[in-house]
């Protein structure tokens, strides 16, 4: 077996996207390692993904406050939509679930950020 110094990695796989018109928001830092973060696990098919505000604190060193602050200024600029889910404890009860959040497309999201 050769050693290589460099594995090969798949762009797909290995990679997710994040577009250049993000730095035209006037985001914050912690809203770009957020949305990052979202991009980062969402279901390229669906644009969905649903991490809890503590699985995303932990991925880019917030607390959960702080990422749920950074959750509504990414909503307020309408880069992403958010809605709860629920989820049933194995006795029948109705619990919270965790945020779905929607990557919106990022066109309509500048159009409307620059239309503001």
């Amino acid at each position: 077996m050769k050693f290589t110094r460099y594995p090969k990695r798949d762009a797909i796989r290995d990679y997710f996207p994040l577009p250049n018109e993000i730095f035209s928001f006037g985001l914050s830092t912690g809203e770009i390692a957020v949305y990052a973060y979202l991009m980062y696990c969402e279901d390229r098919k669906t644009f969905q993904c649903h991490p809890s505000y503590k699985t995303i604190g932990k991925a880019v060193g917030m607390s959960k406050n702080t990422v749920r602050k950074h959750v509504d200024g990414l909503t307020k600029k309408r880069l992403i939509t958010t809605e709860p889910t629920s989820v049933y404890t194995q006795k029948g009860e109705k619990r919270n679930g965790n945020l779905r959040y929607t990557i919106r497309p990022i066109g309509e999201a500048l159009e409307q950020y620059y239309e503001q």
